[in-house]
């Protein structure tokens, strides 16, 4: 079993409405960046459905040094027109994401969650995590 400290929360960066599935996602990542899965261990769709990516025993590969300690949950949507930064998010996704980090906190309660953007200089996901989810 891996050690999770974090859970890290991602945005599909693609524009709000556009409904992707995780198996774009995964021919993406397979075909676009020579990966051997999707880099996610959750996708959630814009109905609020979370579809599995990555097992969460499998390092993933969403967060350049940090995979090894953390589980990546990516949501679909992220940006606005002109693909500006965006919390596109649905209400079904948000009770979803919710639902998901709670239960990730009950099989690893001491893992911090974080955005993507506290790793990295992009604005995915879109939204503060921390106000959002500090709670947790």
């Amino acid at each position: 079993m891996r050690d999770i400290n974090k859970i890290i929360i991602h945005c599909s960066a693609t524009k709000e409405g556009r409904d992707v599935s995780i198996d774009t996602i995964r021919r993406w990542h397979v075909e676009g960046n020579g990966w051997s899965d999707i880099g996610y261990h959750y996708v959630i769709g814009l109905d609020g459905s979370v579809h599995k990516g990555r097992l969460n025993n499998t390092q993933g590969a969403h967060t350049k040094g940090h995979n090894k300690s953390s589980i990546g949950i990516c949501y679909i949507g992220g940006c606005g027109a002109g693909m500006h930064p965006k919390d596109t998010r649905t209400e079904a996704q948000k009770e979803s994401l919710e639902i998901l980090l709670e239960g990730l906190k009950f099989i690893y309660p001491d893992a911090k969650i974080h955005g993507h953007n506290e790793f990295s200089s992009k604005a995915c996901p879109s939204f503060n995590v921390k106000e959002e989810y500090g709670h947790l």
